[in-house]
């Protein structure tokens, strides 16, 4: 039998092959947000993730299948954020501003210009001839919707929309107000104005949903 602290010994000793491989991931994904996908050349991946040409390909693949383990990683990231933002008993307007809040941070990273959304960013430039690449796209924008979706039916079952309120299409304009902060944060807009749409889409959102339910 294998001691605690044999193993703990064994793992001092070098790091696991999963942090590693998170951390190379991350530091790809940097590199694709900064430049694209189409510019990034394999010697600055290499050098982002301090793995040389041949122990990135044993590792994730040709320089496409990176980006795309790092668009997958990305959605599955910024799913699990979102659903735990919107998740817990804090009233539909609180939890709608922490997600956008949440996407604001991640689009304006301190001390970089503002850089926007990694898979809206990138991923709508590669859609186009890349069926893989179109694929994890919608996969991400739906998981998106779905999860403002079920916090809609849930803010139905609490009284907070009401119950004729369509959760499906209020989700999606949710959705949409993400991908506009995506956007125009690129573009130049200001931060404090970002969080003023955004707050304007969370009271058209709100009022919308109750007032198609008559409360």
């Amino acid at each position: 039998m294998v001691q605690k602290d044999d193993v703990s010994e064994r793992r001092s000793r070098g790091r696991p092959r999963a942090y590693d491989a998170e951390q190379a991931l991350t530091r790809a994904r940097d590199t694709f947000w900064q430049s694209g996908y189409s510019a990034t050349t394999l010697d600055e991946l290499s050098a982002a993730t301090g793995m040389n040409r041949p122990s990135l390909y044993g590792a994730f693949g040709d320089k496409r299948a990176l980006y795309l383990a790092t668009l997958e990683r990305y959605v599955e990231v910024n799913r699990i954020a979102m659903e735990e933002a919107l998740s817990g008993d804090a009233p539909l307007a609180y939890a709608l501003r922490r997600v956008y809040d949440l996407a604001l941070g991640l689009y304006f990273c301190a001390g970089n210009p503002p850089q926007g959304c990694f898979l809206i960013g990138t991923a709508a430039v590669e859609a186009v001839n890349d069926d893989a690449v179109r694929e994890i796209l919608a996969k991400g924008l739906r998981a998106f919707d779905r999860a403002f979706e079920a916090r809609f039916i849930r803010a139905q079952a609490h009284g907070e929309l009401g119950p004729d309120a369509d959760a499906a299409m209020l989700a999606k304009i949710a959705s949409a107000i993400l991908h506009t902060l995506a956007v125009r944060s690129r573009a130049g807009d200001k931060r404090a104005a970002l969080r003023a749409t955004a707050e304007a889409g969370v009271a058209m959102i709100c009022a919308a949903g109750a007032a198609k339910g008559g409360v």
